[in-house]
């Protein structure tokens, strides 16, 4: 109809869908590659201050999906990869940066496959 405007259609923030902790957008486990690379670019300037926030979000994840999955769920050291290690800088002993092995998470993601709407 001539004068009305049609809403603009926008896409959903790659943000976590909490207890479950799955994409809200792509339903990926969260931090899904989208979010990893939004949240790369916020912090580019402080990593410390996105491990700092990481680490908090690891803490609520853990505590929420163990509430869900009393009995089984993700181990400890799987939990921390997904929420923290990716955004870790990995050097060699030389203070290399090591190149990572085909298919490993690397300092800077990419979006997942499953994540269309970037």
């Amino acid at each position: 109809m001539a004068g009305q405007r049609r809403p603009v259609a926008t896409a959903k923030p790659h943000t976590p869908l909490r207890p479950l902790w799955l994409c809200r957008a792509c339903a990926a486990p969260w931090p899904c590659g989208s979010a990893r690379v939004t949240l790369l670019r916020e912090y580019a300037q402080d990593r410390v201050a996105l491990l700092v926030y990481l680490g908090g979000l690891l803490h609520d994840a853990a505590d929420q999906l163990h509430t869900l999955n009393p009995h089984g769920g993700s181990a400890p050291a799987q939990l921390f990869d997904r929420f923290v290690g990716w955004a870790l800088i990995r050097r060699t002993v030389d203070g290399s940066t090591p190149h990572p092995a085909p298919g490993a998470p690397e300092g800077r993601p990419t979006p997942d496959a499953s994540c269309s709407a970037a």
